[in-house]
């Protein structure tokens, strides 16, 4: 009923008819800003964790609304984790319930832009899309600077762009790079076969991926009318690996002064299944407590120019006169280990070094100020959130839950538990404090019955509130032996509500045949 009132309705009186959880008093229907990061884990945003990353501008957004303290990805079947991310944000379904394990996105699985565009709302993109060419067209009426459609120079400062293509083709030879002219202005140049992959440029070639964005952003919102909403989607490809950032910022790190985690180790402790790959072989094997702590500087610097960017997209909303009538949703699409446990990379089911990711709601509509919420929750349960709190209909193809019950306190939980999986190798179950996982390892291949044969089993369980960075495994400790087992059962019984057992076909799912 209510997609069929948006359709014939003025915005003023249907937004009169209905009454929104945070806006009461808005005139019209409020515009939604959904900015989502890369490799941005939960620690990467000061006022979160205390680290010593500099992020004044997402601090003014964590005191202006709400932060929600236990936020996980669910988990990924691929090593490039943002694209299971980004469609279990688009779609608001969880990583069991992806078609073609988020690459694409069918026409049944109504996204968040669409949503939105049944509403009323003027969807527009700005930066990285992972998903299909053709979810990417229906989910917006037009964009700004597309990245991510099949050309990547590993470089953030040489980054091929696409202009917006209502088509949905976005061909290699319309990708260009931004480079400055002579007189130091952004102009553009087609891409080349002669570009050379990276990372090789710095900020006297060109902007920075997070500069483009924002700019894109920016000017979006400038030029928008006012008198209807919009739906902005503008994910960023920062932090995410070259960390490269202006060298003002790389001087507020030296790395000597870098403190390391508690969870920093020169190398992790046991196979974990998929120890080496791209973001692995970033540095070297072990990693030296130097090497940690330029890592760990590298990417403090690219965040704080993250942060500045993001402010400068704020401001937009505040010289314009529509930052009061505006939903900000921020969230980071992963964590990133950056040395914790001896790994570099998002491969993985320890909380800050994969899983754990920050997200908040800001901006003027949002009438409750620097609250926390420590309840768990998804990256899939934003979506269905989003949609409650502005009043626009949840897609019946959603398998997320709203979190407005939560905010309200209508509701301790809106989960009791939490649930991961990476690739075949990896499994965790998170309950109360203490969170369960589990690995098996294939090693050997059985020509005679033509299947692998496991190699190794490990089980790790730590104590979350306590341990927050998992430095202290209680699996071993006989006080924890009961609760252990119990984790274990209810884990296994989980897994099956989801899908996710050895009576499936698809290699992830083998993890249930080695752990038997």
């Amino acid at each position: 009923m209510k997609q069929h009132l948006f359709s014939i309705l003025p915005y003023a009186l249907l937004w009169a008819l209905m009454s929104p959880l945070l806006s009461i008093g808005q005139k019209r229907p409020p515009n939604v800003l959904v900015i989502y990061t890369d490799d941005h884990r939960y620690s990467g945003v000061h006022a979160l964790a205390q680290q010593a990353v500099h992020t004044p501008k997402l601090d003014a957004l964590a005191a202006d609304g709400i932060v929600f303290d236990n936020t996980y990805l669910m988990g990924s079947f691929s090593g490039a984790t943002c694209i299971p991310s980004r469609a279990m944000l688009m779609t608001g379904r969880n990583l069991f319930d992806l078609h073609k394990q988020g690459h694409n996105i069918p026409k049944v699985h109504t996204t968040m832009g669409e949503a939105f565009q049944q509403a009323g709302y003027r969807t527009q993109i700005v930066g990285k899309w992972h998903q299909d060419n053709a979810s990417l067209v229906r989910s917006f009426e037009s964009g700004s600077t597309i990245m991510g459609r099949g050309v990547y120079l590993v470089d953030h400062f040489r980054m091929p762009l696409w202009d917006w293509d209502a088509a949905g083709k976005f061909p290699k030879e319309d990708a260009y790079l931004l480079q400055y002219d002579p007189a130091g202005t952004p102009s553009r140049r087609p891409l080349l076969k002669t570009d050379a992959r990276g990372p090789s440029g710095t900020e006297a070639n060109g902007p920075h991926t997070s500069e483009i964005f924002a700019q894109g952003a920016s000017r979006f919102i400038t030029n928008h009318d006012p008198q209807s909403p919009f739906f902005l989607y503008l994910a960023f490809h920062a932090p995410h690996d070259p960390r490269q950032a202006p060298q003002r910022f790389k001087d507020q790190y030296p790395p000597s002064e870098i403190s390391l985690p508690p969870s920093y180790q020169p190398q992790h402790p046991f196979d974990n299944g998929h120890m080496v790959l791209r973001d692995e072989e970033l540095a070297p094997w072990p990693r030296t407590p130097e090497i940690a702590r330029q890592e760990l500087a590298d990417y403090y610097a690219i965040i704080s120019h993250l942060d500045e960017q993001i402010g400068k997209v704020v401001q937009s909303l505040k010289d314009s006169g529509q930052y009061d009538n505006t939903l900000i949703v921020f969230a980071g699409d992963s964590g990133l280990a950056v040395g914790n446990h001896g790994l570099l990379g998002k491969q993985n089911i320890y909380d800050e070094d994969g899983v754990h990711v920050p997200f908040l709601l800001a901006g003027g509509v949002i009438k409750q100020k620097g609250v926390k919420v420590a309840g768990f929750s998804y990256i899939h349960d934003i979506f269905p959130t989003v949609c409650e709190l502005v009043d626009i209909p949840i897609p019946t193809s959603v398998r997320g839950r709203s979190l407005v019950p939560l905010i309200k306190g209508e509701v301790e939980a809106a989960r009791t538990f939490t649930y991961h999986a990476y690739r075949q190798h990896q499994r965790a179950y998170r309950k109360g404090d203490l969170k369960l996982i589990e690995y098996v390892r294939a090693k050997d291949f059985n020509k005679r019955s033509g299947a692998f044969v496991s190699g190794s089993r490990v089980t790790q369980l730590f104590n979350v509130k306590e341990d927050p960075w998992e430095t202290t495994d209680l699996s071993f400790q006989p006080a924890y032996q009961k609760q252990l087992a119990a984790l274990r059962q209810e884990m296994q019984q989980v897994a099956k509500q989801l899908g996710d057992s050895k009576e499936n076909t698809g290699e992830q799912f083998d993890f249930w045949e080695f752990y038997e």
